[in-house]
């Protein structure tokens, strides 16, 4: 079995975090048409972002947005 580079606390509670990241979608729409306007073309490729924080579902938000876009992305 592959060992993933993250833990996940309580799997029951990925259909709610689905649901509030979805909602805070909502919330951005400029966040998203970037994602839709550059996500093919992956500009930030061969970034690599580092953070800790208290992660939100609106920064769980740019957090996808920023992998979609090509950044690898490691939060601690």
């Amino acid at each position: 079995m592959e060992r993933l580079p993250y833990k996940i606390a309580d799997i029951k509670l990925a259909k709610s975090g689905r649901k509030a990241l979805s909602m805070a979608e909502f919330e951005m729409p400029g966040v998203i048409r970037l994602r839709k306007i550059y996500g093919p073309t992956k500009p930030l490729k061969g970034v690599r972002l580092a953070g800790c924080l208290h992660v939100t579902a609106q920064t769980g938000v740019m957090i996808e947005t920023l992998r979609e876009l090509g950044a690898e992305i490691l939060l601690l």
